[in-house]
């Protein structure tokens, strides 16, 4: 097997060599490349310790000296090698006490988290694969290296990452690399929530976002997001649905392209449905107020696992109009575009796609048909360019002020006057038109 490097990798292994010292590349880069996927970062792995790295090498940065990490600068190129090392017992979860720098390669990838992840290459002496990565890639296995037990208490986000990396590879989980985790799944409780919030994101726009249903069953929802929990033992006894609301939910995410705030949506879509559930005397279940109930809820989440403010934004507003309905006329299109933001639009019909494929298949397709009559008159009023909101409506607050008005409230109550009726009638949308009409009304 030969690995195509970079020609500053081979630089930088070649001159460390001939130091005197090894030099591999390892972890993600070689399992990549072995996946047929190219490498993002060329991570280096040494005998050589950091003050030896820095000798050999003109340009260095140090990256991370205590943990053993220099980044050598090549051709306007950072690439981190990092020295063998131990390291000693881990007192938070994450950060061990102590690190020891070792002159033996084996121990070094014996702290690594997974056996896909704990191979190194060298161009003339080949892979080194200690524990199996290879066939376990092969097989499609996601392994801990030795003990998983030891490996999650090193680190508890390493139980996230097993389930996201099965996620993105479409692999299996060891059964007792699972089972590990759900025995120390209250563990991750010691983890940052932005550290939590990547791997979240990480799971949800992979190819298999339905695959966050191991974070239930293996109890890490319960730890960073509980209220998922409730979905899964919430029935939905109505004919829309065939799902509780948790499965509903994990089949929607299949649905929607992979994208952050798309997948997340679909994730918290109906996350306040649990609250709003009440039963009538037939036994149908209904669920009024979610939608803002569940804005309300996933703005809260979403802060809580520290997502940006644009995300937070575009999630909120989508979740608060996914069930909102809108007849296939123009005057009720135009409405909507007006309440809801005529930004959230081409995503809003995304969001009700997956809704509708993750509900009772034999309405499906009378579900899509109604869908389709909506975008048709959608596509319509944006042809037209039919006014639906202040931005193109034809009179604006300089004209008021140059027809005499002061500056204040007055003027955007006008404003929006003139809006609704333009709202009822487009061919209103004329300057001269509306500006004869209020006026006089103002007089």
């Amino acid at each position: 097997m030969r690995i195509d490097l970079p020609m500053e990798v081979k630089e930088i292994l070649s001159e460390i060599n001939n130091a005197g010292y090894e030099a591999y590349i390892v972890g993600g880069c070689v399992r990549d490349f072995l996946l047929g996927k190219e490498p993002n970062d060329w991570d280096i792995t040494t005998s050589a310790k950091p003050e030896e790295v820095k000798k050999i090498f003109r340009r260095t940065v140090d990256t991370g000296l205590q943990h053993g990490t220099v980044t050598v600068l090549k051709n306007g190129q950072g690439y981190e090698v990092t020295t063998y090392r131990i390291d000693g017992e881990y007192l938070d979860g994450r950060h061990p006490k102590e690190v020891i720098f070792t002159g033996n390669l084996k121990q070094d990838l014996m702290r690594r988290d997974f056996t896909i992840n704990a191979m190194a290459y060298h161009p003339q002496l080949g892979l080194v694969d200690e524990f199996g990565g290879l066939a376990d890639l092969e097989n499609k296995i996601i392994r801990c290296v030795g003990s998983a037990k030891e490996r999650f208490g090193e680190d508890a986000l390493r139980m996230m990452r097993a389930i996201r990396f099965a996620a993105q590879l479409g692999y299996e989980i060891e059964e007792e690399t699972k089972a590990a985790i759900g025995e120390m799944a209250g563990n991750l409780g010691m983890v940052s929530a932005e550290r939590i919030q990547v791997e979240l994101t990480k799971l949800l726009v992979s190819d298999h976002p339905e695959l966050f249903r191991l974070f239930y069953e293996t109890g890490l929802t319960k730890v960073f997001l509980p209220e998922f929990d409730a979905t899964m033992e919430t029935p939905q006894n109505n004919p829309f649905h065939c799902y509780s609301v948790g499965e509903h939910i994990l089949h929607s995410l299949t649905g929607i392209p992979p994208m952050k705030h798309l997948r997340l949506t679909m994730l918290l879509h109906d996350i306040a449905k649990p609250a709003c559930r009440t039963t009538d005397e037939t036994g149908r279940d209904r669920f009024l107020g979610h939608q803002e109930k569940g804005r309300d809820m996933a703005k809260e989440i979403m802060k809580r696992l520290k997502f940006d403010n644009d995300t937070i934004t575009k999630v909120a507003g989508l979740i608060e109009s996914h069930d909102y309905k809108i007849e296939p006329n123009e005057k009720a299109m135009r409405r909507a575009l007006h309440r809801i933001g005529e930004e959230f639009f081409p995503d809003l019909f995304l969001v009700k796609e997956a809704d509708i494929s993750a509900k009772n298949p034999a309405l499906q397709e009378e579900k899509r048909a109604a869908l389709s009559e909506v975008q048709k008159v959608y596509e319509a009023v944006l042809e037209k360019q039919q006014c639906v909101n202040l931005k193109t409506l034809a009179v604006s607050g300089k004209d008021l002020i140059a027809a005499g008005f002061t500056p204040g409230k007055e003027i955007g109550d006008i404003l929006q006057k003139m809006l609704a009726e333009v709202l009822e009638e487009p061919s209103h949308n004329d300057k001269d038109y509306l500006l004869t009409r209020f006026l006089r009304k103002e007089e």
